[in-house]
């Protein structure tokens, strides 16, 4: 079997000493197995997040039996009440105010890849690495550039966009030229590694099996308080159950019989409600991004065409994106989207390169 060698160069330009984020999961098992067939001391780090009723040492299990296999040093960081306060937190005030966040965003640069590059600090190792799906390529200026994984329907691209140089200049992604999950499994089956069969994992890793609405409903039970439903002509047409039970763009769960279907177009706290319509409602040329990061350090111009994604697995559309101050900027579609929600994260693309993005204001 041929395995890829996507990380040779850095090799040889750097350090030997990489520390990996090491979930248990079948992507991190394999990029952690790719770099020690590459020549890299690895070293690995498991991040417990979610406060769960099981022991630490019981959450860590997968991370060590894959450790163990590879024959790799694990280090279990508890990262716990950090993350409820950074991540969860906020993620569950945005839904109260209406707001459909992406938390992982912000949790990858301020928490995961922070605390991965702490470890590396300690360990003097140069590189950090993940099994995400994306790829990093340094240009002769020395600007950390950030692609699309080969592998588009797994592509991960987007949550990764609020990452910064200083990560991005020691980061390691041995997943990101490999074609499809398939072939990540028959890697594992290869190494034999003890999570090759396992399912994947989901991407709001504190709803694990659960839905983000019962975790409202656990964490934030006084957030969900019955209101109007109305139509687009102020008619009440029903009841919700609470506002943060529900997203810009949802059809589903509604409760509300008529003639035609029906999405959500708007969410107000400030009168605890929600306006109904049909899907053609929905269609937005423009919107307002806000707190606009670039990969790169620096914006393409002032105005300059992009690709845009509108939420994780939308498709790409091209828009027309103008700077307005620092860290906002006017997205034009050239197509109408529908399902454009506040506190979304947009993200840009030119072609395969991830440019950057921003959270959508209106």
């Amino acid at each position: 079997m041929t395995l890829p060698d996507t990380n040779t160069e850095r090799l040889s330009a750097g350090g030997h000493g990489v520390v990996v984020g090491l979930s248990g999961g079948v992507d991190s098992a394999v990029a952690a197995a790719l770099l020690l067939e590459q020549g890299y001391e690895v070293h690995a780090v498991a991040l417990e997040m979610w406060r769960a009723e099981t022991r630490t040492e019981e959450l860590a299990m997968p991370a060590v039996e894959v450790a163990d296999h590879l024959g790799i040093p694990l280090v279990v960081r508890d990262l716990k009440d950090t993350f409820y306060s950074r991540i969860v937190t906020p993620f569950l005030d945005d839904y109260t105010r209406g707001q459909t966040p992406n938390p992982c965003v912000f949790c990858n640069p301020t928490l995961k890849f922070a605390t991965l590059i702490e470890e590396a600090s300690r360990l003097q190792a140069s590189w950090i690495a993940t099994g995400h799906y994306a790829r990093v390529v340094r240009t002769e200026d020395g600007v950390s550039h950030l692609l699309r994984g080969v592998a588009s329907a797994k592509d991960q691209s987007y949550a990764l966009y609020r990452l910064t140089q200083d990560q991005l200049q020691r980061l390691l992604l041995p997943l990101g030229n490999l074609e499809s999950k398939a072939h990540v499994r028959e890697i594992a089956r290869h190494y034999s590694l003890p999570s090759a069969e396992t399912s994947d994992s989901q991407d709001l890793c504190f709803a694990v099996g659960t839905s983000y609405q019962e975790l409202i409903a656990t964490l934030r039970p006084s957030a969900l308080q019955p209101g109007p439903i109305y139509d687009e002509s102020g008619n009440h047409l029903g009841d919700h159950n609470g506002l943060p039970l529900y997203t810009i763009g949802q059809r589903s769960g509604l409760g509300i019989a008529a003639p035609q279907r029906l999405y959500v177009l708007q969410l107000d706290p400030g009168e605890n409600a929600i306006t109904v319509g049909p899907r053609a409602s929905l269609a937005k040329e423009t919107c307002i991004i806000g707190d606009v990061t670039f990969v790169a350090g620096r914006a393409p111009g002032r105005t300059f065409e992009a690709l845009t994604r509108i939420r994780y697995r939308a498709p790409l559309s091209p828009a027309s994106v103008t700077l307005k101050d620092n860290d906002t900027a006017e997205i034009a579609f050239h197509t109408p989207q529908y399902g454009v929600a506040p506190g979304q994260s947009l993200v840009l693309y030119h072609e395969e390169e991830m440019l950057g993005g921003g959270v959508i204001a209106t």
